[in-house]
Order: C-alpha cells, then sequence, then structure tokens
C-alpha cells in the first residue's frame, strides 16, 4: 500500500473544481436575474448550473443546489418582472 492511494478521492481535478466555480457563478447570476432581465440572465444561469451538474465531481451537492436555486430565482424574476411590468428579456 502506497501513501497515494489512501490520499486521493475520486473526481478531484481540474474539472471538479471548474464545476464549483460555476456552479457559483450560476448562484450569483440566479441572483442577479432577479432584478436584472430574468428571460436572459436567469436562463443562462440555469443552463450554466445544469452544466455544473453535469460535470460533477466532489462539487455534485454545490452543483444540484445551484439548479433547484437558479430555477426558483428564474421563476421568482419572471414573476416580479410581469407584476411590475419590467422587461423580461
Amino acid at each position: 500500500m502506497s501513501a497515494h492511494e489512501s490520499d486521493s478521492r475520486s473526481g478531484d481535478g481540474a474539472a471538479s473544481t471548474v464545476a464549483g466555480f460555476m456552479a457559483a457563478f450560476a448562484i450569483f447570476a440566479a441572483a442577479a436575474g432577479l432584478v436584472y432581465y430574468p428571460g436572459r440572465v436567469g436562463a443562462a444561469a440555469v443552463l450554466v448550473a445544469l452544466v455544473a451538474a453535469g460535470i460533477g465531481g466532489f462539487q455534485r451537492s454545490l452543483a444540484a443546489f445551484a439548479v433547484a436555486f437558479a430555477g426558483v430565482c428564474w421563476f421568482a424574476g419572471m414573476v416580479i418582472a410581469i407584476s411590475l411590468e419590467r422587461p423580461v428579456f
């Protein structure tokens, strides 16, 4: 048994790190989509969150949260934009 076998986790690597950053960006963009063009920004946030979830790795729980959060923020942003008669796209 070598020391490297016990220290390595499956899913570690650059792709998992990028997925974490993408999920964090999607959460930020979804929050911004509540007040700024939810049709564009919210939809892009959902797409980025789905790509981060597809990459997976050890950041899969953050990516799953980002998908759910972006979907809820997209819906809430659309409701806010329609009720306040602001532009959606």
